[in-house]
């Protein structure tokens, strides 16, 4: 992929906190890369964080400066990338009104996490509006930048071709030449009255249903009309899919690398686990931690072998240590010769190595909160000044710009 430092790519987060070396290795770190390849856009989920937490919103201001602090902490640059948060840009909240007006209900409810979060947070109701449109939400925070990138794991693919099916669809509505529509149904009339049916009928079933086997299919039954010319066929292909003039571009995936960073207990670093060590965690307690993490369980004595393939404790080394501890924490721990306390000893010194000029950072903006604030202020502002020129031009055709 070629890089551009013109290509727009938009992050967010939702305010949980303080973060802790998940977040590190699994966004942090990713972003500090992308922040010099891209102009970026990171912000402060926060609205979102209401689409779960309705009925809690005394915690989200607090876990707001928590989450920024450590970000900056970490080196994330308001130079180098905008940095704001969500409900200080309020056009997020008209375009997700505005494209609202268009989607389909039917694509909001089979987005694959829809369910699947309905189940794991099953203690709380989400039959609610917001949760439903979530995923809208999130179309028109990237829509609104006009995006090129964002980047995601593989489980959020989903959402970014849902905004892209969004896109579509809005271009399909807004972006057509003046007599489209006519020519559209001349074109049909060329195709001959059955085929005709079985276009609109499929159409029907991609526009209603986001059907990937009847577009696939459509596009094949276009292709193969020897009556239809070459702009008509393509005017055909547009109201199939909404490519006509582009005012809201699609966005792609900006595939990363996936996280790698367990838990204390070998599960997945997460604060609902109990299993994190936060960035801003003091010494003692990272030393007290790893020391007291779970081993394979083979080895009940010093002296009993074990495998460190079974141990979260290599789970760590993989990420930390080089090929020289590899070596001698798979011999040692294999023969014995090496007991569980000494083999931690190198990710104890690692993990406080790589948070040491995190913490002092963290600490300079904890002393200075007006420093952050207005970091905020300034990334939000220039945020709403982007945001604002997508929105006027996607008023102007919905026409709803009044002069």
């Amino acid at each position: 992929m070629n890089t551009s430092s013109s290509q727009r790519v938009l992050s967010g987060m939702r305010p949980t906190g303080q973060l802790h070396l998940g977040h590190l290795h699994g966004v942090l770190k990713n972003w500090l890369n992308l922040q010099h390849e891209y102009k970026c856009f990171f912000f402060v989920a926060d609205w979102h964080a209401l689409t779960t937490e309705y009925d809690n919103t005394s915690i989200i201001t607090k876990n707001v400066w928590d989450m920024v602090i450590d970000w900056l902490a970490v080196g994330i640059n308001p130079g180098d990338a905008t940095l704001f948060i969500q409900s200080k840009v309020l056009e997020h909240a008209e375009l997700h009104l505005l494209l609202s007006m268009f989607t389909p209900l039917g694509w909001l409810e089979r987005v694959p996490t829809y369910k699947d979060q309905q189940q794991k947070l099953s203690n709380k109701d989400l039959t609610t509006y917001g949760f439903l449109g979530y995923p809208l939400l999130q179309s028109a925070d990237i829509l609104i930048y006009k995006a090129g990138l964002v980047p995601v794991g593989e489980d959020q693919v989903a959402h970014i071709e849902f905004t892209r099916e969004v896109a579509r669809r809005f271009n399909h509505f807004y972006g057509r030449e003046p007599d489209f529509e006519d020519k559209v149904k001349d074109a049909m009339r060329k195709m001959g009255s059955k085929n005709a049916k079985i276009y609109k009928e499929l159409r029907k079933r991609y526009q209603e249903q986001g059907e990937t086997e009847a577009l696939n299919t459509a596009h094949a039954l276009v292709e193969t009309q020897r009556n239809v010319s070459l702009g008509d066929k393509k005017r055909l292909l547009g109201y199939l899919e909404g490519e006509t003039k582009t005012i809201l571009p699609e966005p792609a995936p900006l595939l990363t690398p996936v996280a790698k960073m367990p838990g204390l207990d070998g599960q997945k670093m997460s604060k609902s686990y109990n299993n994190t060590i936060a960035l801003r965690e003091s010494p003692s307690v990272i030393e007290k931690k790893i020391r007291t993490m779970p081993t394979d369980p083979a080895r009940m004595r010093r002296t009993d072998p074990g495998d460190p393939e079974k141990c979260p404790v290599w789970q760590f080394h993989k990420i930390y240590s080089d090929e020289n501890i590899h070596e001698w924490v798979q011999a040692g721990c294999r023969s014995a010769d090496i007991g569980c306390l000494e083999c931690k000893q190198p990710i104890i010194e690692s993990i406080l190595a790589e948070l040491a000029p995190i913490r002092e950072r963290t600490q300079r903006y904890l002393e200075e909160p007006e420093s952050v604030r207005a970091i905020l202020t300034e990334g939000s502002e220039k945020a709403r000044t982007t945001a604002r020129e997508t929105l006027e031009e996607v008023r102007e055709v919905m026409g709803l710009l009044y002069r």
